[in-house]
């Protein structure tokens, strides 16, 4: 049997937690151009929706195009609250899972929030309060499931003392 030898330290391990956060903050920011509007995406995604499922009526494709964008928005940033969970689990190391989880939507949040308030003022784009309750929704979720999963399967990374 192997022993477990110890990873060797890390050479900037603020920098390993949180670059994840800073690389997804910036395909938000990229996201949030004229270049993305519903008007320049209803193109691409028909086109793979199309070629998926088959030929959709135009009718039909609007409700589609719109449930396709917010569950990007839902998924987008459940994948990003897990990002911050990540960076607030290994840069807070005696604190407690619902501490980080916590932190993390309230990033996560944040980050919504300034998204929409700067498509706000872009004329191809509206910032909305209910993608940033939708954004949220997302990253909330991805927690309780990460949450759920180390009570069932890993309760002892949960425990970590205070």
């Amino acid at each position: 049997m192997v022993a477990d030898t110890p990873h060797p330290p890390r050479r900037n391990p603020w920098l390993y937690a949180w670059l994840p956060v800073l690389i997804g903050t910036a395909l938000i920011a990229t996201s949030s151009t004229p270049y993305f509007s519903a008007k320049d995406t209803s193109t691409p995604f028909r086109w793979v929706y199309e070629g998926l499922f088959g030929h959709v009526s135009n009718d039909h494709w609007g409700r589609i195009h719109f449930y396709i964008r917010k569950t990007g928005h839902f998924v987008g940033y459940g994948v990003f609250g897990l990002l911050w969970l990540r960076a607030w689990w290994l840069s807070l190391p005696r604190s407690r899972f619902l501490h980080d989880a916590a932190l993390a939507v309230l990033g996560a949040g944040l980050v919504a929030s300034a998204d929409e308030f700067h498509q706000h003022f872009l004329p191809s784009r509206t910032g909305s309060p209910w993608d940033v309750l939708l954004d949220c929704s997302g990253a909330l979720s991805v927690q309780l499931v990460v949450y759920i999963f180390l009570r069932i399967f890993r309760p002892k990374k949960l425990a970590r003392a205070l």
